[in-house]
């Protein structure tokens, strides 16, 4: 019945994990499937949040022909928390062009998330008690986020106009929310909230729309109104077990969070810091030797200060030095798992795609949740059954990498 599209891997782990809390069965898949039957509850990871506007269209696309071949009637566009996007997307034309695909004539963007500090007020998102332009987003190396009003955010991005919701709308209930949406023209709406009971009133008030776009944490209230309106039931899924084997942690975000997650863990215990341009010199061969002499749970991570990415981004440029960071902790996921390592934990969303895919991964089984909008996931991959916890880069307390082998 439900069918959502995330725009990164990270996003879709997080999404799906919200929707577990449930009780219902969740089925992510990693890109779009070639063929198959949709569960209940289907959240379809792709990795376009910064490619070109048109590749992610098509892809976005791809993803909606396939829900709608198997007759999904609700669709979801997720995004970050922080609204990561450029001033030409790729949020709003993705938004846009789902819409046209649907023949929907509105739809809201709500990226709340309370629980993990991020809020809207008035139109404008904030990070913690910072506006998200004052925020470590503002250094962000592929969407710097200059601006914190959501509505100057996405007109850019998209022709229709754009209007808010504001909170005072939002404290009034559902039925106010739904009557502020049909009274507008704007075919693009950002609707406030700053607390989990309001994404409890904009859910109630789109449980009947057939398109929502927003961060994770505006749908996770949707199972429970699609139940209680009898539109889906609770169905039993396979117990989630732990691949057992050795761990491995991955980080490539270089937010403010996991340079602390970084610190923490390295304390403790054997790290490795990627230099994008040592590996563009010497390949990734000096990483795995380094790999072969490790004990306990070693950490491999390209995680930097603003500064330092920008060093190596004038060096190489922006796209050459990221894609060598990805392609380099790709390589070490695959070679690490032939080596016997089954758990992974990977920090940043451009990387836990990257790994992913590296891993030959198509689906995974969401399980328990380690901090809110991270769940343990396992999957199929070359032969075995391993474990992934994908991070979004701010996700998580200083402890995360700890706590999640624990």
């Amino acid at each position: 019945m439900f069918g959502a599209i995330a725009d990164d891997f990270t996003g879709a782990t997080d999404l799906a994990g919200l929707l577990a809390r449930s009780g219902q069965p969740v089925s992510l898949r990693i890109g779009v499937p070639e063929g198959g039957d949709a569960a209940p509850f289907e959240v379809i990871a792709l990795k376009i949040r910064t490619e070109p506007v048109a590749e992610a269209v098509s892809q976005a696309l791809a993803a909606v022909d396939w829900f709608q071949a198997r007759g999904v009637t609700r669709f979801f566009w997720k995004y970050c928390s922080t609204f990561d996007s450029t001033a030409e997307g790729n949020i709003g034309p993705v938004a846009e062009a789902i819409m046209h695909r649907l023949g929907v004539r509105q739809t809201i963007y709500c990226p709340a998330f309370p629980e993990n500090g991020r809020a809207i007020f008035m139109g404008n998102l904030f990070v913690g008690q910072q506006p998200l332009a004052e925020s470590p987003m503002k250094d962000h190396p592929l969407t710097p986020m200059r601006d914190s009003n959501l509505m100057r955010l996405l007109r850019p991005q998209v022709t229709g106009d754009v209007a808010l919701v504001d909170r005072l709308t939002v404290a009034k209930g559902s039925y106010a929310v739904r009557a502020a949406l049909d009274a507008t023209d704007a075919r693009h709406v950002i609707v406030d909230a700053v607390a989990d009971d309001d994404l409890h009133v904009i859910a109630a008030a789109c449980r009947d729309d057939v398109l929502m776009t927003g961060g994770s944490a505006v749908a996770m209230p949707l199972p429970g109104l699609y139940r209680a309106a009898g539109l889906v039931d609770v169905a039993g899924g396979d117990v989630w077990t732990m691949p057992e084997g050795p761990a491995l942690v991955l980080s490539g975000s270089c937010s403010a969070m996991t340079q602390r997650q970084v610190a923490a863990y390295a304390a403790d215990n054997p790290s490795y810091q990627l230099d994008p341009l040592a590996l563009d010199r010497d390949g990734v061969q000096p990483v795995l030797d380094w790999l072969a002499g490790q004990g306990g749970t070693p950490l491999v991570y390209a995680t930097a200060s603003p500064e330092k990415v920008r060093t190596a981004q004038v060096e190489l440029g922006r796209e050459r030095a990221g894609r060598i960071v990805e392609d380099t902790l790709a390589a070490i996921a695959v070679s690490q798992r032939n080596l016997g390592v089954r758990r992974f934990v990977v920090a940043g969303g451009e990387s836990s795609g990257a790994v992913t895919q590296g891993l030959g991964v198509r689906r995974l089984d969401v399980g328990p949740e380690i901090a809110p909008g991270v769940p343990w996931c396992a999957a199929d991959s070359g032969g075995v059954r391993v474990a992934l916890a994908l991070k979004s880069g701010n996700f998580g307390a200083e402890d995360f990498f700890a706590r999640a082998l624990a």
